[in-house]
């Protein structure tokens, strides 16, 4: 477990590295491209399986083969960015993940579908990776919270745009044509991060304590890096779930498919935004009293989500919108939070292979399975049911770092 200040009251503040604002608005706006694409499928997924005639358990295996291919490649990927300049390796990611959506076009079989799905998640694992890790080269520790909040609310922006455009455009003029729109704006950006952004030096605004050699063995040892990465998942199991099916929940109770494009991209936009500014603000003043707050946060964020979400998966139809906008407005008061956590607990030697073995178990026992288990689930009782297994995953998220914030107060710094 690597030793951190337990205080930096008393110490003179950290300037960013030149170029960080540069990095941070590019680095969220391909952020913002990266989850366009990944749920424009949620939000054309009635019409996929319309033409390909698919059982709901296909449809979610859709999503499965995107976060395998996603979650294998993490380990080379984090061995890349601890070894190689990262912003090459960004650019060449969203060059590659651009160039899958125009592939679309050639997609006329499920098993097709299904291949090019696998093929967008090696090239958002890239982005995925290497992005935190180098804004943490830019940025002192006690600016991360605030930093990652920024990079980190393009989740719900872009999630709300992919919804849309799929629903809308999707609807319009069909499923494929979405794929295209979302293309262009990623290699534009890419080009942009190729030319205005530079590669700042590795471990730069770590202190001192935090720049000596680590090893991957050491984060098998580093209980607020391994609890706040097993948070992360279950909460991932639980977001994902209900991201990749709540559009089809609602369209299974009325809504039309352009409606329920506008509706859960409008709620996962505003809920999104906000449950993520409000976070990263509530985390900043209660880090000033607690070292535990990142993670304190994060666990009453997944409990207080379980009653809306409660309502709106088995309660009166007038509440069914009202419940989802709440319980994601709970789910990302956590988001940016937890992820300064995890950057933070790290040392900058193995902190892209950190960040990748995070995202490897947060999705091999998150968003990989969940959409297949609910698919599973609602082919043998209903959709609603499927839904509730996000409820138990919830709670398990706030047991972890509750128990994780209990490690944070157990690590000092040397005395030099």
């Amino acid at each position: 477990m690597l030793p951190e200040s337990t205080s930096t009251s008393q110490k003179k503040p950290r300037v960013p590295v030149a170029g960080a604002a540069t990095a941070l608005v590019l680095l969220t706006a391909l952020n913002f491209v990266n989850y366009i694409d990944r749920y424009i499928l949620p939000g054309v997924q009635e019409l996929v399986k319309s033409e390909f005639h698919v059982s709901d358990a296909r449809i979610g295996a859709l999503t499965f083969w995107f976060f395998l291919t996603y979650m294998l490649a993490a380990p080379a990927t984090g061995w890349l960015g601890d070894h190689y300049p990262r912003k090459p390796l960004i650019v060449c990611g969203a060059l590659f993940f651009s160039a899958i959506n125009f592939f679309t076009a050639t997609v006329h079989t499920f098993f097709a579908l299904n291949l090019r799905h696998a093929a967008l998640g090696i090239g958002e694992a890239s982005f995925g990776i290497f992005a935190p890790a180098l804004l943490a080269d830019f940025y002192p520790e006690e600016d991360r919270n605030r930093i990652l909040t920024i990079f980190y609310t393009a989740i719900p922006v872009g999630a709300a745009l992919g919804y849309l455009a799929g629903g809308v455009i999707g609807g319009t003029y069909g499923w494929r044509f979405p794929f295209y729109v979302s293309a262009i704006p990623g290699v534009v950006t890419a080009l942009l991060v190729l030319f205005c952004m530079k590669e700042p030096k590795r471990g730069a605004m770590d202190r001192p304590a935090h720049r000596d050699k680590a090893t991957m063995l050491s984060l098998a040892r580093n209980a607020p890096y391994l609890y706040a990465t097993l948070g992360m998942a279950m909460i991932t199991f639980s977001l994902g779930g209900i991201s990749a099916w709540m559009p089809s929940f609602l369209q299974r109770t009325g809504y039309s498919a352009a409606g329920t494009g506008t509706l859960v991209g409008g709620i996962t936009a505003v809920t999104g935004i906000t449950g993520t500014i409000v976070g990263g603000w509530l985390a900043h003043l209660w880090m000033r009293r607690n070292r535990g707050a990142l993670y304190l946060l994060s666990a009453w964020s997944a409990l207080l989500a379980v009653p809306p979400a409660l309502l709106c998966f088995f309660g009166p139809r007038w509440a069914l919108l009202p419940g989802f906008a709440m319980a994601e407005f709970c789910i990302f008061l956590g988001t940016g939070p937890l992820n300064a956590a995890i950057v933070n607990s790290v040392n900058a030697a193995v902190r892209a292979t950190a960040v990748a073995i995070e995202l490897f178990l947060i999705h091999a026992l998150g968003d990989l399975p969940s959409p297949v288990i609910i698919g599973a689930i609602s082919d043998r009782s209903t959709l609603a049911l499927g839904l509730g297994v996000t409820l138990v995953t919830m709670v398990i998220a706030a047991v972890l770092l509750f128990a994780g914030a209990r490690t944070v107060h157990t690590v000092r710094e040397p005395v030099t």
